[in-house]
């Protein structure tokens, strides 16, 4: 038996069958350790090295320096932060000779092949330590090509964001590169990155400042001179009195003018020259807003502001990598109107004549970009110890579900209320990050919702997303929603029979069929059939079902194989404990939804009592099921065992097992054996196992997909277990039987 803790460590141990306590344990644990923490906003030049829809950073020189000598070298680098040590491979591609270090040392050298054959590619794993990683790239020029290009393999899943090196850039996202030389300047190691950018006298880029000619007002550095054309500058006014004082303010401006204070409007100038005005003040911070027209010759444009006690501008949000006190946008039409409310955001994109505009920096060529700093990926699907807010994946989608449902059963709006933020982040920023993506190359937010390609990017946060909007009507959620709808529709694979799978050519998955992607598909497609009536999706739905079972039910056992791999013709036959945890409780959701009419209803629900039986045979000896659910030797792992537990107590609640008592009984078995086994007394969840890919042999599925602590495979699955414990309890009013050996 795998167990994980002394049974006096335990939850159960402490809280015995009191299962709303225990959810609330689990629930505020996760909150508590992923605090609300929004995007991080960077400052970002488009004239720095752009990401190539693969994610790779295209450090192309030849491009750059198109007359460079033969034989020249040139640099580039950056800098990696990483919460805790992670493991990810890198992906690069060589235009030419390359050399890589990392953290100072050689990770890569290229080969003959590697320089000459086109769009080839080499893995270079990589460890990043806790803190600041270094990345150093040393390109030499030959006639094949002069640089490279690098990232993270699998770049939407497993983010790799960059930093420029240097004091000077600290803080600005990008990489830094030289001009070519002739002598290779770092022969015997790479130079000091958290130094100065004066090292060896290199000439590097992306250049920070304007040049000594440039004009002197940020209008028409930024737009030029535009005869009526309106742009807008953004910042905070920080009043520094005790008490009321008044506030002056005066300028000038080469045309129309209006200025606004916490969206009230102080000064509306309609023609060009110098203004003041007072106004009384508390101690406080102030969004002051311009809006400014070029005049015909020059967009000149002065605002300042003085006040007993002292009053300082600052930025409207902190943005890392710049010292601006204050944003710019534009330019507009001169009959554009915009209210200081909808202006003063950082997730909206603002159309104009044909082009779409977005808050910048006074630098050249430099735009605000928002950041997702939080917990990364690795290797092994683990994250950071950093918090998992603002991330959009498929195991937070069932993370955030069973929040939702925690909340609920609990009468906590606080934790429903945290869920709607997690989501509404990253709906809010979703045409922001279509725009992203489309500018620069690769998006910075939200990359598997914009890099949409398979269920695992969508399925399951949309579901989770159509479950919150139950609590909150929002418009960015219908958009994200359609969105999805749209994709599973309109785009997504499907064999000629319809079914789902994955043709992912060119991959270790090509051409196959996954359990997983009931569950990425169906509570979706179930949800959004409710939410706006559209009922094709739930026939759709039900008949995925039918047609997976065709392809990966095992009927001597009455569970379900992983994988159908099409390139062999055959079923896995390897019954992974989670990827039949995924098809049950998907089931259990579609059999509430689906009428009592309707024609697949009958075989569903036998499927269903079908696929319950097989596993009631197979639970283990402490109530969990295994890994491998056929096989005792391998582990016993928590988010199959929730999810048995989950599709067990709806079926017993929900009147759809035959002989309901015995499973009754090993639901509340598989919970103790959760609780006991796998939950501690501060809510931390054991025993999940790791993401996964797919393998013919068991020996994959036991020995190298370990657990891991707090993996979010897992704790939503078992809140959700936990609430549906309880709900079957008071469904049965009382008459559930008692787990002998329990603290109930």
């Amino acid at each position: 038996m795998t167990s994980y803790m002394q049974q006096p460590q335990s939850i159960g141990y402490w809280l015995g069958d009191r299962d709303e306590d225990i959810v609330q344990t689990i629930a505020q644990h996760y909150v508590g350790n992923n605090p609300a923490i929004p995007f991080q906003f960077r400052a970002f030049h488009r004239g720095g090295a752009l990401q190539t829809e693969d994610g790779l950073y295209d450090l192309n020189f030849a491009a750059r320096f198109p007359d460079a000598p033969r034989g020249s070298m040139a640099y580039a680098a950056c800098l990696v932060w990483s919460d805790s040590e992670r493991s990810i491979d890198l992906r690069l591609a060589c235009y030419g000779p390359v050399e890589l270090y990392m953290n100072d040392a050689i990770a890569y050298r290229s080969n003959t092949v590697d320089e000459v054959k086109r769009n080839h590619t080499v893995s270079v794993p990589a460890v990043f330590q806790a803190g600041w990683n270094t990345l150093f790239v040393k390109v030499r020029n030959t006639a094949a090509g002069f640089g490279c290009k690098l990232g993270a393999e699998e770049a939407k899943v497993r983010i790799l964001h960059v930093q420029m090196p240097f004091h000077e850039r600290n803080g600005e996202a990008g990489w830094l590169f030289s001009a070519p030389v002739q002598k290779d300047r770092f022969s015997e190691c790479a130079p000091d990155l958290f130094g100065s950018e004066d090292v060896a006298g290199l000439d590097w880029s992306p250049k920070a400042a304007w040049p000594s000619d440039a004009p002197v007002s940020p209008f028409e550095r930024l737009f030029g001179v535009a005869s009526g054309k309106k742009g807008y500058a953004w910042s905070r006014l920080l009043v520094k009195t005790t008490r009321e004082a008044n506030v002056g303010f005066r300028g000038l401006s080469s045309g129309p003018f209006s200025l606004w204070i916490d969206g009230r409007r102080i000064v509306g100038a309609e023609q060009s020259g110098n203004f003041s005005v007072s106004v009384t003040l508390r101690s406080g911070s102030y969004d002051v807003l311009v809006e400014s027209t070029s005049g015909e010759d020059n967009w000149n444009w002065v605002c300042e502001a003085a006040g007993e006690g002292g009053v300082e501008w600052e930025a409207p949000v902190s943005v890392k990598g710049s010292d601006d006190v204050w944003f710019y946008l534009g330019p507009f039409a001169s009959d554009t109107v915009y209210e200081p409310s909808e202006l003063q955001r950082l997730n909206t994109i603002f159309p104009s004549a044909g082009e779409s505009l977005y808050w910048r920096l006074d630098r050249p060529d430099t735009w605000i970009r928002p950041y997702y700093e939080n917990a990364y990926l690795s290797n092994k699907w683990t994250t950071s110890g950093a918090t998992n807010f603002a991330r959009w994946d498929y195991p937070l989608g069932v993370t955030m579900y069973g929040l939702l449902q925690a909340g609920r059963l609990l009468g906590r709006q606080d934790l429903i209320d945290y869920v709607l933020s997690h989501i509404k982040i990253c709906t809010d920023y979703y045409e922001y990050a279509l725009w992203d993506c489309e500018r620069y190359g690769f998006p910075s937010v939200n990359q598997q919702l914009v890099l949409m390609k398979m269920l695992d990017n969508c399925g399951s946060f949309g579901s989770a997303l159509l479950e919150a909007s139950t609590e909150l009507e929002d418009e960015g959620f219908n958009r994200v929603a359609n969105r999805i709808s749209s994709f599973i529709r309109d785009t997504l694979e499907r064999r000629e029979d319809g079914a789902f799978y994955r043709i992912c050519a060119g991959e270790y998955a090509e051409n196959t069929m996954w359990a997983d992607d009931l569950y990425m598909s169906t509570p979706f497609m179930r949800r959004y059939a409710l939410r706006y009536g559209d009922d094709s999706f739930l026939r759709d739905a039900a008949r995925q079902f039918l047609l997976y079972k065709e392809y990966l039910f095992m009927p001597e056992e009455r569970i379900m194989s992983h994988v159908y791999d099409f390139k062999y013709g055959t079923a896995t036959g390897v019954p992974w404990g989670r990827g039949n945890g995924w098809v049950v409780f998907s089931l259990s959701e579609l059999l509430e939804a689906l009428p009592q009419n309707d024609p697949d209803r009958p075989a569903l629900l036998a499927f269903y009592n079908e696929l319950c039986s097989g596993y009631l045979a197979l639970q283990g000896e402490d109530g969990r099921w295994h890994q491998v659910i056929n096989d005792p030797t391998s582990y016993e792992e928590s988010s199959c065992t929730a999810m048995f537990v989950y599709a067990f107590s709806r079926g017993v609640a929900f009147g759809w097992l035959e002989h309901s008592d015995k499973y009754a009984e090993a639901a509340l078995r598989g919970w103790h054996g959760l609780t006991n086994e796998a939950v501690d007394r501060h809510g931390n969840v054991y025993g999940v196992c790791s993401g996964s890919r797919y393998s013919f042999t068991t020996e994959y599925y036991k020995e190298e997909l370990r657990t891991v602590t707090n993996d979010n495979h897992g704790i939503g699955i078992v809140m959700l277990a936990g609430v549906e414990v309880s709900r079957m309890r008071i469904a049965l009013s009382g008459i559930v039987p008692t787990i002998e050996g329990s603290l109930a």
